[in-house]
């Protein structure tokens, strides 16, 4: 993969977990990051430049789903999980 086909898919990546992070609803954030992180490590050993440039061509629209669906959800919201919740240990 060429250094800047390798850095537009290492934005794109970083881009859709970011964006995953503002989903307000616990199950869809998690999903949504599993999910983006499973795609991308299962297509991390493709060398076909055509196969590499149409992951990232649906990749990008997957993106814009994500800040489409992050949007509607910020418009409704919940109340959090009891998971959501608690906090953390202090170390």
């Amino acid at each position: 993969m060429a250094a800047s086909s390798r850095a537009q898919v290492l934005d794109l990546y970083r881009a859709m977990l970011r964006e995953s992070k503002n989903f307000s609803a616990y199950n869809y954030r998690t999903y949504a990051i599993r999910r983006i992180r499973d795609a991308f490590r299962e297509n991390k050993n493709v060398k076909d430049p055509v196969e590499i440039q149409t992951l990232v061509n649906k990749a990008k629209r997957d993106l814009g789903m994500i800040r489409r669906q992050v949007h509607i959800g910020q418009l409704y919201s919940t109340d959090k999980l009891i998971i959501e919740n608690q906090e953390k240990p202090k170390t």
